[in-house]
Order: C-alpha cells, then structure tokens, then sequence
C-alpha cells in the first residue's frame, strides 16, 4: 500500500513541475499520470478489500498535492478576510477539485469492475472531463487547474486550441498518458512485441502530429492588419489599502496621468484595472458622478477615446428585482444590487456596463443560493459584505463610437474560455481583461493568470489588452505571444497598435463541445454502472 501512495505522490509532484508558470518542464504532462495510473492498477490487482475506498484516497493524496503546491497562493487572498479563518478557508478550493478527480478514478475503477480495460479507459477519460465541465459550471466553480490550461506556458505547441479549446489538451494529455501506462504495463505483463510496437507507434504519433501541426500553424500565422491603438495603465495600488489610504480623487488622477503620458490623437481605448474607480457609482445617475466626469474629462482631448475601468457599482429598485438584492434605506421598499462592473465611458452621454458573470464562490456570490437561502438574513445583516454581488445572464461586447467591438473581462473570469468565446461570437474584435491581482502578493498566482490569458487569444485569434493594478499588465496577440508586458508592482502605462479581428474560429463557434460530449458520455457512463450494480444486486437476491 505504501508503493501505491508514493507512486501517487510522484503524479502529484511531476504534475505541479509541469504546470505553469513553471518553463521547460511542460511536457511531463505527457507522464505526470502515469504512476497514479499504475498505483491504481495494482490496487486492482491486489487481494485488498474495500478496493473502490483505497483507491479514491491514493487518488485524492496525488491529486491534493498536486492542487495544494499549484494554487498555494489561494491562502494570500484569503488573508484580507483574517489569517484566523485563511487557512481553513483555503482548504476548500485546495480540496473540492482533488476530489472530484478521485471521484473520477473511483468511477473508473467502478466501470472496470464491469467490463473491459480499454472501455473503463475510455471512460475514465469522459469522467474526468465530465469533472471539469462540472467544475466550470456549478456554483463552487474554480477551473484553474483544467488539465488543458497546463500548455499555458508552452502554447506554441496548441495552436490547434482554435478548433478545441483547452478541453483538446486534456484529451490529449490523457491519451498520451494512457498509452505510456499501456507500454508499461505490456512490458511488466510480457505482452506480445507486436502489441506494444503499435502502442509505442501510436503514442509517437499522437504526440507529433498535434505537435507538428500547431507549430506549423504558430509560423505560418499572419493576422490581418487592421490596426487600433491601445493605452493599458497600472496604477501600482495596494488592494490592501486601496479603500482607505489614497482617496478615490487621487486614485483617478494617477490613472488619468499616466494614461495621458502615452495617450495619442489617434488612441481608441484605455483601459483601467478592475475597481480602479474605488468609490461606488450608481448606474442610474453616474453622468452626474464627480469621479465619472474626472474620468471623461481626461477623454476631451482624444476625440474617438474609449476608457474601459472597472469600478464598484449599485442599483436602486423598488422591489426586489433580482435574487441578489438587498434591502436598502431605512425607510424600506427599496432594494440594492451591487456590481463588480466594467465600464465604457465615451466622449459623448452614451455610458456602457458589464457585470462580473463568474463570482468568486464565498466572496462576491453564495454558493447554492437557493438552498442556502436561509442565510441571506445572516449576509444582509453583515451588511451585504459577502456573497452579495449582482451579475448578468450573458457575456456583454462594449462597443466604441466608430463600431469597434471589446470583449470586457474582469478578473478570474478570463480562465472561462467558452465564455469569452460567446462575447467573441456577439461581434468582439478584442479582448479586454481587467484585473487586481495584487491580492495574491508575488506569488506564480498573478503569472498563471496572465499564461491562461494566452489560451483565450489562440481559442479566438483576438489581441488581449491586460491592465492589473499590480501587474503583470501585457499585451497578447493571436498566436498568444506577450508581445509587450510590465513588471510586477510598478507604477506604470504601455500601448500598442493591435490589430482588430472579426473571423469567428471553430471553437468560438461551437464552444465547449468536447466538454458537453464528454459530459454526456460520462453520464452514460454513470448509468451504466447504476444499473448493472442494480441487476447484479437482483440476481443475486432472486430466490434459488
């Protein structure tokens, strides 16, 4: 038993070596899971009882080391809440996706129970993606660790992510690994020299041909020219102190100075940080807001600017309009809805908003709202402090003056490649992504972020312009190249002439399929075990 869990403890350790920000070690991917794939093999091989049990816990061991040494930087964001509750708190996303992989396992070793190595191998494929779809998608949704964001640092090698998105990468990463636990397994096994020839054919094929062709479409690629200027600031604030040491006055001011220090006549957009308009606006009556007309007097002299910002917003109503309401005002009746809001502001009265979609779980929405509904009061009397943030249904595209199309991004939301891609396919010709990672302090959490964002260029084969408050603001273009970037914790602005794009890829098209296909075969999957468990069980109970 003691092998099996240091064979999973190895997966464990060559996945967090091979995951970004990490350079040069990326293809350990390809046999990261190879030795949780064998310590799984011989808990089936073995006289154990209680195989399903032991097998879900090495699992989980590799997989938890894996995620825990990844994202450690979880803990730095958590600490503003006090380090108290930090660390317990952080055991959450340390632990759930673990989890769910070991489910997976489990699951797998539930189908080989029941049929053969090739189809629990199969299926096993199809559960995990039907984990990370799951991951992605339900209210304690944190897709960091997706498998196929692991090329993020070598994303010469995927430019076929286009057609595929970062699902493709996880099939690929699987099918290698299987094929690599294949060859071992012959050779301990003493199968015949012709199977495992074809078995070495294949996994050489496998991993070249993808190769190859991403790398030839990486060369060969050649965006269209059509160019837009583009001024991204960072204003080097600490989140920490942003609310109470530098008055929202000032905070504007240095953006709109080091904006207009490489602002030219023909600059189209600027774009300011997630919440770099500190103080909350109500969207109703901003054109009267003092910080809101500082911002569009800065726009004056730049007659077709654009400023993208992000900013705290609210909204008043006289009922409660949305689930995420709060009472408001003394006198009752009234309702609020705060927002975690990108905003558009032109040299004209039109204003545009967009409201973060993808919520933190705990810190910006409640988890299983309905359910938990029961401590709505608990929040309102905490002031609304948590789990208390409005959203929109849909992806939003800010559109400029002269018909040009952004795609606005705030924070985590970035690493939901098939969100993006719907905003894409609405008529965005780029990429806008605003965030403050500064919450994370320097740690590989502020480089993974800005890695994952090069996926989202090659999915939609669109520039993104990067403005973090703390770094690493960067400019990326279509074949997912940090063409210009800042350093971290620096006061400063960059521009760069993008080239707008309006082809729609396959993958912005069709989105996540692989995930949906892979998720319904799963089910299947699930249902297959069920009911021959189910069949099973009456067999055996059926009197003789």
């Amino acid at each position: 038993m003691k092998k099996n869990i240091l064979l999973s403890i190895l997966s464990g350790l060559l996945l967090w070596i091979a995951w970004p920000p990490t350079p040069y070690s990326t293809f350990l991917l390809f046999a990261g899971l190879v030795p949780m794939l064998v310590a799984i093999e011989n808990i089936i091989q073995s006289n154990f009882t209680k195989k399903g049990k032991k097998i879900f816990g090495t699992a989980f061991i590799g997989f938890f080391i894996w995620n825990t040494l990844s994202i450690f930087w979880v803990y730095n964001a958590l600490k503003m809440v006090g380090e108290v509750v930090a660390l317990p708190i952080s055991l959450i996303p340390y632990s759930l996706a673990p989890l769910l992989m070991a489910t997976a396992c489990l699951l797998y070793y539930r189908l080989r129970k029941i049929t053969t190595r090739s189809w629990s191998l199969f299926g096993l494929v199809n559960f995990w993606i039907g984990y990370e779809y799951l991951h992605q998608s339900w209210p304690l949704a944190f897709p960091w660790m997706t498998l196929g964001n692991g090329f993020a640092v070598t994303h010469q090698w995927v430019q076929w992510y286009e057609y595929t998105g970062v699902y493709g990468g996880t099939v690929w990463i699987w099918i290698l690994n299987i094929l690599l636990f294949l060859i071992y397994t012959g050779l301990k096994e003493q199968e015949n020299k012709q199977l495992r020839l074809k078995l070495i054919s294949a996994f050489v094929l496998i991993l070249v041909i993808p190769l190859s062709i991403s790398l030839y479409r990486y060369y060969s690629y050649e965006e269209q020219h059509n160019p837009s200027n583009i001024v991204v600031a960072q204003p080097n604030i600490d989140p920490y102190g942003k609310e109470t040491t530098i008055p929202a006055y000032q905070q504007v001011s240095i953006l709109t100075h080091i904006s207009d220090s490489l602002g030219q006549a023909n600059t189209e957009f600027f774009i300011w940080p997630e919440t770099a308009i500190p103080n909350a606006l109500n969207e109703d009556n901003i054109r009267t807001n003092a910080f809101f007309l500082q911002a569009q007097h800065f726009l004056n002299k730049y007659k077709n600017g654009n400023l993208i910002t992000g900013a705290e917003t609210f909204k008043v109503y006289n009922n409660r309009a949305t689930t995420t309401a709060n009472p408001y005002g003394q006198q009752g009746g009234q309702f609020l809805d705060a927002f975690n809001a990108a905003v558009n502001i032109e040299n004209s009265a039109e204003v545009q908003f967009y409201h973060k979609s993808k919520l933190v779980p705990g810190a910006e929405s409640l988890p299983f709202a309905n359910q938990l509904s029961f401590l709505k009061p608990v929040f309102e009397h905490l002031g609304g402090a948590t789990g208390s943030y409005g959203s929109q249904a849909e992806p939003g595209v800010f559109y400029s003056q002269g018909g040009i199309g952004v795609t606005p991004a705030i924070c985590y939301e970035s690493i939901w490649g098939g969100w993006i891609a719907q905003s894409v396919k609405k008529g965005s010709q780029f990429i806008a992504i605003i965030t403050n990672d500064g919450w994370w302090e320097n740690t590989p959490g502020k480089d993974q972020h800005l890695d994952y964002a090069k996926l989202r260029a090659i999915e939609t084969r669109r520039w993104v312009c990067r403005s973090a408050n703390t770094g690493i603001s960067a400019f990326i273009n279509q074949r997912g190249d940090v063409v210009q970037h800042t350093k971290w914790w620096v006061k400063t602005a960059i521009k760069q002439d993008i080239n707008l794009n309006s082809d729609i890829t396959f993958y912005v098209r069709y989105g996540d399929y692989i995930a949906i296909a892979g998720s319904f075969l799963a089910l299947l999957g699930m249902l297959f075990i069920v009911l021959r468990m189910f069949v099973r069980k009456r067999i055996l109970n059926f009197p003789a």
